[in-house]
């Protein structure tokens, strides 16, 4: 059983408790009712029940309950996640299509290490096999750190835009994510911003212990490697924009 499930903003009933927490308890019951051989679970970097947001610390909660009903779960923990259908890069690259300004909430300064979504779908595999082990979180990152800055930087030179990047304090994002967070698929929330005070990088235990990428014999893919090609259709035209590296 791979329990994938996960939001970044809640609607109605689906609140981060319901779903990331309580959700994730009914998944482990149900997956040892079942009498399944394996469970991974999806949790993410930062997460913690003392962490300032919402999100981060519903999955811990989530965590420990996969824990407590399914005691040889495999937990693992990604960085941001990049892909073709990532709303992290694409996000960006729509943004700054529209925009003549990109804000840099809390100054940029925020650090990130984007996990191709390819190399976490092989943990989860090594979690069904047996050569991922139940225990301490697996902490999942790419081969690079970012900051926020740098990741707007790598968006618009792939997208061959140039716009102005804004510092921006992290008390007037929440400020204006206060009011954001009222429409139906909110681009941007007060607990969004909370997530950015904290950097979202695999931590020195789990590379010690060996709880990463690299620790399950997997070499992490670079994002130049896969997000240009996606990111093409952002250029001003397109896929016959020529972009050099």
């Amino acid at each position: 059983v791979i329990n994938l499930v996960g939001i970044l903003f809640p609607t109605g009933k689906q609140t981060f408790k319901a779903v990331q927490d309580e959700g994730a308890r009914h998944v482990a019951e149900a997956a040892r009712a079942a009498g399944a051989k394996a469970l991974v679970h999806i949790s993410a970097i930062g997460a913690s029940p003392d962490a300032p947001s919402v999100y981060a610390r519903t999955k811990a909660a989530g965590e420990a309950a996969v824990k407590d009903v399914y005691p040889g779960a495999v937990i693992l923990r990604p960085s941001i996640v990049f892909g073709p259908e990532d709303d992290f890069f694409n996000r960006f690259a729509k943004l700054a299509r529209i925009a003549p300004a990109l804000p840099l909430i809390g100054g940029g300064k925020t650090r990130f290490q984007p996990v191709f979504a390819g190399d976490v779908a092989k943990a989860v595999i090594a979690g069904l096999t047996g050569k991922a082990e139940a225990g301490a979180p697996y902490e999942l990152g790419g081969p690079e750190v970012l900051t926020l800055k740098e990741v707007m930087e790598r968006v618009l030179t792939y997208t061959m835009r140039k716009r102005l990047l804004v510092p921006e304090p992290f008390w007037l994002a929440k400020l204006q994510a206060a009011f954001l967070q009222l429409l139906p698929k909110p681009p941007l929330t007060i607990d969004q911003v909370r997530l950015l005070q904290s950097d979202n990088v695999v931590s020195e235990a789990a590379i010690k212990a060996g709880r990463t990428l690299e620790g399950l014999g997997i070499e992490p893919v670079a994002i130049a490697a896969i997000v240009p090609g996606y990111l093409e259709q952002f250029r001003p035209r397109g896929q016959f924009s020529q972009y050099r590296p």
